[in-house]
C-alpha cells in the first residue's frame, strides 16, 4: 500500500468524520488521520494522512497556516456565530447607517490584521473543565471561553453587497473565522455571523489539487517521499536504519536544522531530534 497524503474537497453538510469514514471505506485502510477538521457548514480542503507511516508525520504540519474565503452576513447575530445557530435580528437604532465597503476595508486592516486576541465560540469543540464547550452550551450553561492569541496574515475584502461581504483570510492554525465574523459585527454595531466558509489552503497544500469525496482513489495519494522532500534531510546507511529501529542514536557530524528527516536508499525512514548531543530517532517510519 502507499503511505502519503490525500487532499479532499469537503462539501457543505458533511462532517469531517464523514470524510474520513468515506476514505477508510473506499481505500480499505483504517489508519487515516487529518490535519484539521472543518465544521459541517463549511467546505473546502481537508488533508488526510493515509497509512501508519503518514500518521507519524502529522505533527510536522499541525501548526501550518490556513487560508479561507468567508461570507459574512450583517444585520443578524448567531448563537453559534455561523449559519448553524439560532439567528437574531440586530436591534439597531432607527436610521443607524449600514456598514459601507470603505468602512469595512479599514476595519479589516486596522483591527483584523496581525497579532490579535479572540474569544472562541462557546459552541466549539474546545475542552472546558474536561468537557467539550459545545456540550455545555447546548445545555444552556454559561461557558467562559478563554481568550487566545492568533495571527492574521492577511484579511481583505473581496466584494461587498449588503448584507453579504466576501472576505479572504490567511491566518495561523487555531483561528476561529466564526469569531472574526462575530467580532466584525460587534465593531460595526450592526451584528454579523459567518454565512459560508471555504478553506483554500493548509500550509503547502491547496484545494486546487484536491479531489471530491466520490473521486477518492489510491492514485490520488501523494507519496510520503514527496510530502517530506522540503524538510532537511540526512542520508543514512541501511545499518544505521536498523540501529534506529532498535532505538540507537547516531553521532552528529553536522549541525542540521530541525525537523530533520532520515533517508535510506531513497525513502524517508525516521524523524530525528537532538538528544544529548546525538541524533535520536523520535519516530521511525
Amino acid at each position: 500500500m502507499k503511505h502519503g497524503y490525500l487532499l479532499v474537497n469537503k462539501p457543505t453538510g458533511m462532517t469531517s468524520h464523514d470524510v474520513v469514514a468515506i476514505a477508510r471505506k473506499t481505500l480499505h485502510e483504517r489508519k487515516i488521520g487529518h490535519l484539521g477538521t472543518l465544521d459541517p457548514a463549511a467546505s473546502g480542503l481537508m488533508v488526510l494522512a493515509v497509512g501508519k507511516k503518514a500518521l507519524k508525520t502529522i505533527e510536522l504540519f499541525e501548526k501550518q497556516p490556513k487560508t479561507y474565503l468567508a461570507t459574512i452576513c450583517f444585520g443578524e447575530t448567531s448563537s453559534t456565530y455561523d449559519s448553524e445557530g439560532v439567528l437574531t435580528t440586530t436591534d439597531v437604532k432607527p436610521g443607524w447607517p449600514k456598514p459601507t465597503e470603505h468602512q469595512l476595508s479599514l476595519l479589516l486592516k486596522d483591527h483584523f490584521t496581525g497579532d490579535i486576541q479572540q474569544v472562541p465560540p462557546a459552541h466549539s469543540a474546545l475542552h472546558i473543565n474536561g468537557e467539550r464547550a459545545y456540550k455545555k452550551a447546548r445545555r444552556g450553561e454559561q461557558v467562559n471561553m478563554p481568550t487566545r492569541d492568533v495571527t492574521i496574515h492577511h484579511c481583505s475584502l473581496k466584494d461587498f453587497s449588503y448584507p453579504n461581504a466576501n472576505i479572504a483570510i490567511g491566518c495561523s492554525s487555531g483561528t476561529y473565522i466564526r469569531s472574526i465574523a462575530h467580532d466584525i459585527g460587534q465593531h460595526l454595531r450592526f451584528g454579523a455571523y459567518l454565512r459560508a466558509l471555504h478553506r483554500t489552503t493548509v500550509g503547502q497544500f491547496s484545494v486546487n489539487n484536491s479531489v471530491t469525496t466520490d473521486s477518492i482513489d489510491w492514485k490520488h495519494i501523494i507519496p510520503l517521499k514527496q510530502i517530506l522532500k522540503p524538510f532537511t534531510a540526512l542520508e543514512i546507511t541501511p545499518q544505521q536504519y536498523i540501529d534506529f529501529q532498535h532505538g540507537k542514536d547516531l553521532e552528529k557530524t553536522d549541525e542540521l536544522s530541525e525537523p530533520l528527516i532520515a533517508w535510506c536508499e531513497g525513502l524517508p525512514v525516521a524523524l530525528l531530534e537532538t538528544k544529548a548531543g546525538l541524533w535520536h530517532p523520535r519516530k521511525v517510519f
